[in-house]
């Protein structure tokens, strides 16, 4: 017998969380099966909408025929992105016909956006405006992003205060100097400093972020004094590196670490650690292990619960159950190897793009794997991509095509299935990576799909 419900979502990253609440409030039962872990964890934290509009065709015209790797295209042919965006919506009417934010509209990006802000609560900023936030990431880069963690308020580079950057001689890949000479070349309207302090060398040389973080959550011994107190007087002897124009010495007014100031205590560690340091504090996001996204998804999987989505995590979606007149009635799920019916009215697909596995690739091509759905791609591979790296990658935009509903099409235009609808990576016509945008897209798209979902679920 199938586990029934209204809508069945399937994944466990920001797309889904957005489409399992969306249907959710409006009035579906609402039923979330992912495989894996969310990839929420992995990400900076950062809630990108749209920072910049990549050209999609070279400066010069192509040689001959499509463009396709091996044709030695000079990568000086390519126009720099658009770019940062100051405002996301004023961008969109510039991308590609096929995006989804075209496809889906303005529209459903600012409520995507407004559904995060309900969901994130006083833990993010940027909701007072539909402007970018420009943010400093531990990469080098100054990120222009729609919502940033509250704990990332005071390093903004809009912000024109003094800067101390501060990293761990243990923890290498925190390189606090040459993170600030990165700033400082991208012409920041401040004065920076960075420092590598020993605080980290208290702890095992393998010991994981979180367990730093927890460290300071207790504020654990750490040879006698409190870890909190033990970073601050680490820290202290800094606070007047930096040296302005002129060559004089301020004193900074706000001091970054890499994000792991607490876990579950995180407001109350960067409290402690502001007054003992006379300055604000703030986290700079980082890549994986990231604890801003791990913070996240905690709150996005708790939002789930206070909309009664049940949800399931370890079980993979392998394929269509039963499906007739166009419609899926189930699919299969794996549960420790043997596979159980899941039903539903209508169906909600965010799997994720190449990255994610919603898309699978080999010689033969790329796929959806779940439903089969239809992927369009160049027949020849040598047309997936382009010589120069920073070109437009036609891989990038790799994905099912939805209709305006948000149901996935076939190659002739024609929705594949009437209660299928798809959201986030698995929806080609983007280049995420270059435009700074997937999360929006996934928020748009997640919301669209979650409405559709549930509409459908209702008739």
């Amino acid at each position: 017998m199938a586990i029934n419900s209204d809508v069945l979502v399937i994944g466990g990253g920001l797309a889904a969380v957005t489409a399992a609440v969306s249907a959710a409030r409006e009035g579906a039962d609402v039923r979330l099966v992912s495989h894996k872990a969310s990839t929420l964890r992995q990400a900076s934290g950062l809630i990108d909408a749209l920072g910049y509009v990549p050209a999609t065709e070279p400066a010069k015209p192509l040689r001959d025929g499509p463009p396709t790797a091996g044709r030695e295209l000079d990568r000086d042919e390519w126009p720099d992105p658009e770019g940062p965006l100051a405002d996301p919506f004023e961008g969109i009417e510039r991308l590609p016909e096929s995006h989804p934010y075209q496809v889906v509209g303005a529209d459903a990006l600012r409520d995507g956006l407004a559904l995060f802000d309900d969901l994130a609560g006083d833990a993010y900023r940027g909701g007072h405006t539909d402007r970018n936030a420009l943010v400093p990431t531990f990469g080098g880069a100054v990120k222009p992003t729609a919502r940033y963690p509250a704990a990332a308020e005071a390093g903004l580079a809009s912000d024109e205060r003094p800067m101390l950057i501060v990293g761990f001689r243990s923890l290498t890949e925190y390189d606090a100097r040459a993170f600030a000479g990165r700033l400082e070349a991208a012409g920041v309207p401040f004065d920076v400093a960075g420092a590598e302090v020993e605080f980290a060398e208290a702890f095992r040389a393998d010991a994981k972020i979180t367990r730093l973080a927890k460290a300071l959550d207790h504020d654990e011994d750490i040879d006698g004094v409190p870890a909190r107190e033990a970073l601050a007087k680490a820290v202290a002897p800094h606070l007047h590196d930096v040296v302005d124009a002129d060559g004089g010495v301020d004193r900074v007014e706000r001091v970054g670490f890499p994000a792991f100031l607490g876990d579950d205590r995180g407001d109350e560690v960067r409290a402690e650690l502001a007054d003992r340091l006379g300055a604000d504090v703030f986290e700079v996001p980082m890549g994986p292990p990231s604890l801003p996204g791990l913070r996240l998804e905690d709150r996005l999987f708790d939002a789930l619960d206070a909309e009664g989505v049940r949800f399931e995590t370890g079980n993979p979606v392998v394929g269509v159950e039963s499906a007739s007149d166009g419609r899926v009635e189930a699919v299969a799920v794996d549960r420790k190897g043997r596979t159980a019916p899941y039903g539903a009215d209508a169906f909600v697909l965010a799997t994720g793009g190449l990255v994610g596995k919603g898309l699978d690739s080999d010689r033969e091509g790329v796929r959806e794997p779940v439903f089969d759905l239809y992927v369009d791609q160049p027949d020849d591979r040598y047309e997936w991509f382009v010589d120069d790296a920073f070109g437009d990658q036609p891989y990038a935009r790799f994905g099912v095509r939805p209709d305006e509903r948000c149901r996935p099409t076939d190659a002739d235009g024609e929705a594949q299935y009437e209660n299928v609808f798809a959201a986030g990576g698995v929806v080609g016509g983007a280049d995420a990576a270059r435009e700074k945008s997937a999360s929006g897209v996934s928020l748009a798209t997640g919301l669209a799909a979650g409405r559709q979902a549930a509409t459908e679920a209702s008739q």
